[in-house]
């Protein structure tokens, strides 16, 4: 029989999960949405439970996705619409989630080959962050580096809007410091960002492999923190706006350095 309390153990954990305090406690979140559940199977996500409404289940695809789990083994718990309700915070909520185990990379296991890493300073907006990997997916980057204090990338926002690459992109945590030694390590330029530069992002000499460096949202990078960058570049303003949104801005670049390196897929960048 499905599980029809709302204050059931198993229930209140998993719902307990919204919190980061108990996400990076137990290094788990929780998933949910046919579109994130099937990305994270099908890219092998170490899934710990599935949990699923059967009344609310409409689609084959996450059907399908249910009767594959429970072939191999996943643990399935099966909860009704008002308990599935509970743990949702979508809204018409689909039926169909997961806890997962997080995962990270330690530094010095990210992935040496490049060509291109973004490193993130300090990001507070956990849309941002999901949005930057998704762009950092669709652009192949090598990885992402969550530096200092930042934000959840298994935020529940974040996760919306990684659209699944949270589970195709290598994530590692660090410190500046950090950051720099492993850039000398590997012999890897580091790109910054500043409405203080005079070199446009487009004519801007890039070297590969190379991190693309962004400040956080509202601070954006330090003065010793540019020092240390090879090269420091801008993104034109042409409006009056004086800057952009993070995760805009980190895509500016990302495609720049993408088209840079695969001219046939977007066109010759200029410079």
């Amino acid at each position: 029989m499905p599980i029809s309390s709302r204050s059931n153990p198993i229930i209140k954990q998993i719902r307990s999960l919204r919190e980061r305090k108990v996400r990076d406690q137990e290094s788990k979140a929780f998933v949910e949405g046919i579109r994130l559940v099937v990305e994270a199977a099908q890219l092998g996500a170490p899934i710990q439970t599935l949990i699923v409404a059967p009344d609310l289940l409409k689609s084959d695809v996450a059907r399908q996705v249910v009767e594959e789990q429970r072939s191999k083994g996943t643990p399935i718990l099966e909860v009704t619409p008002d308990v599935f309700g509970a743990l949702s915070q979508k809204e018409g909520p689909q039926g169909i989630g997961v806890v997962v185990r997080q995962h990270w990379l330690a530094l010095d296991k990210m992935p040496p080959a490049g060509p291109i890493w973004v490193a993130l300073d300090e990001p507070q907006d956990p849309g941002n962050v999901g949005t930057i990997l998704r762009t950092a997916d669709a652009t192949r980057c090598a990885g992402v580096i969550l530096l200092g204090h930042a934000v959840d990338p298994y935020d529940p926002s974040a996760l919306r809007a990684s659209m699944g690459a949270i589970f195709s992109m290598p994530i590692a945590k660090a410190s500046f410091a950090e950051l720099v030694a492993w850039k000398h390590q590997h012999k890897v330029m580091l790109v910054g960002t500043s409405d203080h530069s005079t070199v446009g992002y487009r004519q801007a000499a890039y070297r590969f492999p190379l991190i693309l460096l962004m400040g956080s949202e509202r601070e954006g990078l330090s003065d010793g923190q540019m020092q240390l960058c090879d090269l420091v570049t801008r993104i034109p303003m042409a409006g009056r706006s004086d800057s952009l949104n993070l995760a805009v801005a980190t895509g500016v670049m990302l495609y720049e350095l993408h088209a840079r390196l695969h001219p046939g897929e977007f066109g010759l960048a200029n410079g």
